[in-house]
């Protein structure tokens, strides 16, 4: 939560000095961009950690690896640039995977050109982990001491639903009084994100009995035409005015034409914008019954990252941050979006969080993930600014 009395923090010569530095800052994304670093390869994960445990290391942070044994660990960092006793903590979030398999970058190098930087992850989000360090940069190189002490979480399978990391993410957010995540900002001119919706993935599978599609086909249960019914039936739950959806994105079943397929699955994206449509949606789903006679009817998962809602403790922190970004002379606006992110899960626990605080850029997940090279300074500036005061 914010506080009534705030260091005064300089957000012009902040802004200042990051512009003078921009070689070094993007020389760092460089290095960070050419580890490439998808979710399920460990080793690739585990080597960008190093190099990201070792930049914090060098600016004085006390860094400690939450070892996975499946994923990559997770990477925590604690500075403190204050004197005497810090009077709470600041928590800033973010991942090191990327989606891109190894080899991506063969395909498409990081590059510089017309103020841009180009490659996979640069947008999605090694931007991000570039602010956090190029803030603290400024901060330091400025001499100005915050109130509270920074708690940094770099986690592995954001990418992934991050199942191994969110125990670690709500335990650091207890013990804090704001969030920033650093995912991607929306749009070209950089909005924070101060309402996401929920998401989740459920699975529907269906069983029903192979038989010759010619001869015997009554003996059969068509497996295929009974999820069809489901999927159907599932599109009723879709609720635009409240932002819930529900989508079949993904569709197996039968084997060849002349047999009645006895399973077929249907991998489901679930999306609600409010928590108090989560456990009616997922009730209804796992409420589903077969519809063909002798069709047996399974639903897995359902919605598991709860909505980020805009809370009076979000809507504080955007408007201090819009402050220090008109004392700067930039116009600092906001956005909601379908996406999910872990910001998605420290706002549940009523924690003020900020989302979307990191690059400006476009064409996350493709070949065309860029950043915007101007974006990224000021936005560590807003971010030193926000750490220094919040």
């Amino acid at each position: 939560m914010m506080m009534t009395r705030r260091t005064t923090v300089p957000m012009r010569e902040l802004l200042s000095w990051l512009r003078h530095h921009e070689e070094p800052v993007v020389h760092v994304l460089k290095l960070m961009v050419e580890i490439e670093s998808p979710t399920d390869n460990k080793q690739a994960v585990d080597e960008l950690g190093a190099m990201v445990a070792k930049e914090w290391n060098r600016r004085g942070a006390r860094v400690r690896l939450l070892r996975q044994r499946e994923r990559g660990n997770h990477i925590r960092a604690d500075l403190w640039l204050g004197r005497g006793r810090p009077s709470g903590q600041i928590m800033v979030l973010g991942h090191l995977d990327t989606v891109y398999p190894l080899g991506t970058l063969k395909k498409t190098p990081f590059r510089t050109a017309n103020g841009n930087a180009w490659g996979p992850g640069t947008f999605d989000m090694k931007g991000g982990l570039t602010i956090a360090l190029a803030a603290v940069d400024a901060l330091r190189a400025l001499g100005v001491r915050p109130r509270k002490k920074f708690a940094f979480l770099w986690t592995s399978d954001e990418e992934a639903g991050s199942s191994s990391s969110r125990r670690a993410i709500e335990a650091m957010a207890r013990e804090s009084d704001a969030v920033f995540v650093l995912e991607p900002s929306f749009g070209l001119d950089g909005r924070y994100k101060t309402q996401r919706k929920g998401v989740g993935e459920a699975q529907l599978i269906v069983t029903g009995r192979s038989a010759h599609a010619g001869i015997d086909p009554e003996r059969g249960i068509n497996a295929v035409h009974e999820l069809s019914l489901q999927i159907a039936r599932l599109l009723k739950l879709n609720n635009p005015r409240r932002g819930v959806t529900v989508q079949a994105n993904v569709v197996e079943g039968g084997t060849v034409t002349n047999v009645v397929p006895g399973y077929a699955r249907a991998r489901i994206d679930v999306r609600a914008a409010r928590a108090t449509d989560v456990a009616d949606l997922n009730r209804r789903l796992h409420a589903i019954r077969p519809i063909l006679p002798g069709a047996k009817i399974e639903v897995r998962g359902g919605l598991n990252r709860p909505p980020m809602e805009r809370s009076a403790g979000t809507r504080k922190l955007f408007d201090h941050a819009r402050k220090l970004a008109c004392e700067m002379g930039l116009d600092l606006n906001e956005a909601s979006t379908g996406g999910g992110s872990d910001g998605n899960f420290t706002a549940a626990l009523g924690i003020p969080t900020l989302d979307g605080m990191g690059a400006v850029g476009d064409g996350a997940h493709s070949p065309k993930e860029h950043v915007v090279i101007r974006g990224l300074l000021e936005h560590a500036a807003i971010l030193a600014g926000l750490l220094a005061t919040a």
